[in-house]
């Protein structure tokens, strides 16, 4: 396991945050019982009933859903989660499809340990929908990014990046599963090589 991969001793202990389906939460479960040294504590979602607490029941991960709409800033949700995540003592903190734009309240107290995945090639198709922007934009490759999380959105120090050609004939859907499929191999990678940074 170690060959190739960092060794952790003891494992890194991660929460990871998601808003949607969880596909990237569930590589990175998937990625702690093959090659990355590492243990999810806890899943923290926004949307009850999502794909991604439907994952965390069958893998077995702790899940907790901490809405957003009973809060009444994004300072105030990112302080309970901040709280959470300390009580925990992780080491650091994965945002896999988190649909929220976080704040420095989070930010600051998980610096360079707040790591997020982006489905283009930063600096390019920052924001929303950036599968649909390259699609729009008339590039042949885009890809996935995984980043540093910083105050401004989508621009932090990116860990490592993946390519995906654009094909002619490409819809919205095809590209995104592409996409998908570079963001399950490059998200459990950048944890392992932050992991590093955060053992020294």
């Amino acid at each position: 396991m170690c060959s190739q991969w960092p060794c952790f001793d003891p494992p890194l202990r991660l929460a990871v945050m998601a808003s949607g389906s969880g596909s990237n939460f569930e590589a990175l479960v998937e990625a702690t019982k093959k090659k990355l040294q590492a243990t999810v504590e806890l899943l923290v979602v926004n949307n009850h009933g999502c794909g991604a607490q439907q994952r965390a029941q069958r893998l077995g991960v702790a899940c907790e859903v901490v809405d957003h709409r009973g809060f009444n800033s994004r300072e105030d949700l990112d302080a309970a989660l901040v709280k959470r995540f300390q009580d925990l003592g992780v080491d650091g903190v994965v945002m896999a499809g988190w649909m929220r734009i976080v704040t420095p309240v989070l930010i600051d107290a998980f610096t360079n340990r707040l790591i997020n995945i982006h489905p283009s090639l930063l600096p390019s198709f920052r924001g929303m929908d950036a599968i649909g922007q390259a699609l729009a934009s008339g590039v042949t490759i885009t890809g996935c990014s995984a980043h540093v999380v910083t105050a401004d959105v989508d621009t932090g120090p990116v860990i490592t990046q993946a390519a995906v050609p654009i094909h002619p004939n490409d819809d919205h859907a095809a590209l995104s599963a592409r996409i998908h499929r570079q963001e399950h191999k490059i998200l459990p990678w950048a944890v392992a090589i932050k992991g590093k940074e955060w053992r020294r």
